[in-house]
């Protein structure tokens, strides 16, 4: 049995997460995803959501990341992170398992 190192979240991920929370006056979670599809073979899917019972979460200062429990393999070891570049500004993951992934950082390959 191999010990699977679940993903971490960094300071500017949740800092965004909460000038999100005081711009709109609600908490919500982020829920990260992985679905099969996108160019790669799997994609990220993004989005807040409402944690469900078997989540992982993760959480700082009431701010939370959710994770479900098929997602998890994939995302070992994995940050998510937050970016501001010139093409906009997101929430990304930095994936130590996916060999390849194609430009929009959104699809990736194991």
């Amino acid at each position: 049995m191999t010990l699977t190192i679940p993903p971490r979240v960094s300071e500017r991920a949740f800092a965004r997460l909460a000038e999100i929370a005081e711009d709109t006056g609600e908490v919500k979670a982020l829920r990260v995803a992985v679905d099969g599809g996108g160019c790669s073979g799997f994609q990220y899917d993004i989005r807040f959501d409402a944690p469900a019972a078997d989540d992982l979460v993760l959480e700082k200062d009431g701010h939370k990341v959710l994770i479900d429990p098929v997602s998890l393999p994939f995302l070992a070891n994995a940050v998510i992170d937050f970016t501001e570049e010139l093409i906009g500004a997101r929430f990304v993951i930095d994936n130590p398992n996916a060999s390849s992934s194609c430009g929009c950082g959104i699809s990736f390959s194991m």
